[in-house]
């Protein structure tokens, strides 16, 4: 064997080709190609660049999906039963106006596919909020009045995709994540823009005093302006060039290898009485830890989501009442 030969032979491993992506991947390429800015198809070797942080992404969000708990009943039952369905709604009837006036329960119950159970699933979403509010409270054997009390209640309670298969549910809810976070790069891409924009105008308005300064090119205020246009010129030179294809196609995947910076799931547990008052775990018979993961996306609000399960007649009964007191009020 010669020497060329061995160390060909040698070398061989190292220039082994990348194996292409399995076709479902191969699929959400094609189908990030759609959802990204059109500078970003400028770019070259898209799919060999994306395909790693897209594959991250991905999995990151089924993960997400996998984490929530559920799926817990919400009816009327389930708030004498659950305290935390108790602790998510006021009162049992708020329940049913969540479900009344819900335009994705009534859009799918409109369509044939609710048919196909006597229940659904969706994903139900909450803001956590809490107020002070004075009340008594006992300490010991003393009762004491006007006490500062924290009182836990939610607000916002939003019923997304209902579906009667809980797989398929899931599955639709990994895809909405992995928008939010195409949605999130595309608003940085924005922000990019704006700054972008933004310095250009300062530039020129840079320029346009410096040619009033004309005169005066040796005085303190031209040489100012001289050194800030300098500044902004940098700026706006560095601001142009990230908005490249290449480096915002690498910004996407660094983006994608760290998607939870953008959407992540926080534990959150909190103790509290049948009334919703915050307490101290322990403090008496009546005192419940709800435990929930948070969601934190694009807005960094955080929201309580989790897997519900819904009755479909109890729904269909919802919705009706809520349209009887619609109309009752329109005739008003």
């Amino acid at each position: 064997m010669s020497l060329f030969s061995a160390v060909a032979r040698f070398l061989k491993p190292a220039f082994k080709p990348t194996p292409p992506p399995d076709p479902a991947l191969r699929k959400m390429l094609a189908w990030a190609r759609e959802q990204v800015d059109p500078t970003l198809r400028a770019a070259g070797n898209f799919d060999k660049r994306l395909t790693q942080p897209l594959a991250h992404a991905i999995d990151y969000c089924a993960g997400l999906i996998d984490a929530l708990p559920g799926s817990v009943a919400i009816d009327h039952r389930a708030f004498a039963d659950d305290p935390l369905v108790h602790a998510l709604f006021a009162t049992a009837d708020d329940i049913r106006q969540m479900l009344g006036r819900s335009q994705a329960v009534r859009d799918f119950l409109a369509s044939p596919a609710s048919w196909q159970a006597d229940h659904f699933h969706a994903l139900l979403v909450a803001r956590r909020q809490e107020k002070t509010q004075l009340g008594m409270k006992r300490v010991g054997d003393v009762i004491e009045n006007d006490v500062p009390l924290r009182l836990l209640f939610f607000s916002d309670q939003t019923l997304i995709e209902p579906h009667c298969e809980l797989e398929s549910l899931c599955q639709r809810l990994r895809h909405r994540a992995l928008e939010s976070l195409f949605q999130t790069f595309q608003a940085h891409l924005d922000a990019l823009r704006q700054e972008r924009d933004g310095l250009s105008a300062e530039s020129a308005a840079e320029r346009s005093h410096l040619t009033v300064l004309r005169g005066a090119a040796d005085g303190p205020a031209h040489a100012v302006h001289t050194r800030h246009l300098t500044e902004v010129d940098l700026r706006l030179r560095a601001a142009i060039a990230s908005l490249l294809p290449d480096p915002l196609l690498d910004a996407l995947g660094d983006f994608l290898l760290a998607p939870e910076a953008a959407l992540r799931l926080a534990p959150f547990s909190v103790s509290v009485d049948r009334l919703g008052i915050i307490c101290q775990p322990g403090d008496n018979a009546n005192v419940q830890t709800l435990s929930f993961p948070e969601l934190s996306s694009r807005d960094q609000r955080r929201h309580l989501v989790m897997l519900a399960r819904v009755n479909r007649a109890e729904a269909a009964e919802a919705v009706a009442a809520v349209r009887d007191q619609q109309r009752r009020f329109a005739l008003i």
